[in-house]
């Protein structure tokens, strides 16, 4: 061999080594796997949040599926590894990677998080995600939580809410005076202003506390999941269309050093799986509720109502009274709810256009 053809192969085996070495830091990288822990605001076993299609657990199956193995995440309900309304802390402190609840629990604080989960006489499931995901929502969701050390994305949604459950017929304004309900987020604030005693319960004590009259109203999803509890044996009276959770977002809250050492694909993946869970368990809602309410009308004695008009009024001047005083106190609600209310007023034109039509010309006819 010659010693020119001899100096030509060292010379490409010694780049080939460092062009190696270049890589296999990358490869490993992207090779690497990560078992995290999720907690979550709701017990285990419970429909939509933490059993069936879109819920937590199946969030972190397709994950893991997604992932090819990459991501594990061991899934704790309320009350496992933390109490209910401590996943904030939690996933700040970086205890667990991962929390599994609604936003509006955290605006004690940041009066903000109210925001990402609902407003009161704000946007439905289909307006809520064009402002989250084509309007400037979900980049503002990430800044808002930046001084936490903290990111989150949508993964899940009711849809419109009920009003709730009471135990004796709202006729006007007065009735609410000294009433008793649970009712957690921004809608408590509203309620308290008009005379209500606003009580924030988990899931699990709602109907026991309503029963036994230590409340006189809860509100807590729609039809199935609040017959899974078992509302319907403590109160009678069911009010429709819920004023205060038009679509109800379920939060995926993750801390951000743990995100920040996910390669890209695995965030993508995160990312889009959270994205799936929020589609598929609005979709579940929707056939459940409407089987469980045919259930609650026909067989069970409920009696449906809607709120007097007046009473409607009120709280939408409750509301925006609330809402204004809030704004002017933080800067940081303030971006965020004039990034809403603009995205709003434009959906609510394109909405008169295509969605009421269709709600007052076309559906039944």
């Amino acid at each position: 061999m010659s010693t020119q053809r001899r100096k030509f192969l060292a010379q490409g085996l010694v780049a080939g080594a460092v062009a190696g070495a270049a890589v296999m830091p990358r490869e490993a990288s992207a090779q690497s796997t990560f078992s995290w822990k999720m907690t979550s605001a709701y017990p285990k076993g419970s429909p939509f949040y933490m059993d069936g299609p879109g819920s937590a657990v199946d969030l972190a199956r397709r994950i893991e599926a997604m992932s090819n193995g990459r991501i594990r995440i061991q899934v704790f309900g309320a009350g496992e590894l933390i109490p209910a309304f401590e996943g904030f802390d939690a996933v700040r402190a970086g205890t667990v990677e991962m929390n599994h609840a609604n936003s509006y629990f955290w605006t004690g604080r940041t009066f903000a998080a109210q925001y990402f989960t609902a407003v009161p006489f704000g946007l439905n499931f289909q307006g809520m995600n064009g402002w989250l995901y084509d309007g400037g929502g979900q980049q503002l969701w990430n800044e808002v939580y930046a001084p936490f050390g903290m990111v989150a994305f949508p993964c899940g949604n009711t849809g419109v809410q009920m009003t709730g459950w009471f135990k004796r017929e709202i006729k006007s304004v007065a009735d609410l005076k000294g009433l008793k309900m649970r009712i957690p987020g921004l809608a408590g604030q509203v309620y308290a202003t008009l005379g209500v005693d606003v009580r924030l319960l988990p899931g699990g004590e709602i109907f026991p506390a309503l029963e036994r009259g230590v409340i006189d109203a809860a509100e807590f999803v729609g039809p199935f999941l609040d017959r899974r509890l078992g509302l319907q044996k403590a109160a009678k009276f069911y009010y429709t269309t819920g004023w205060h959770e038009t679509a109800t977002v379920s939060e995926l809250l993750i801390n951000k050093a743990a995100w920040d050492k996910l390669p890209r694909d695995l965030q993508a993946v995160v990312e889009n799986a959270a994205a799936a869970c929020n589609v598929i368990s609005e979709a579940w809602c929707q056939r459940n509720n409407a089987e469980a309410m045919e259930d609650l009308v026909k067989n069970q004695g409920v009696q449906v109502r809607t709120l007097p008009d007046d009473v409607v009024k009120a709280l939408r001047a409750a509301t925006n009274k609330v809402l204004a005083d809030a704004v002017a106190k933080d800067p940081v609600t303030a971006k965020v709810h004039k990034s809403y209310m603009a995205f709003k007023q434009k959906y609510d034109a394109w909405a008169g256009y295509s969605e009421g039509v269709y709600h007052s010309r076309i559906r039944g006819s």
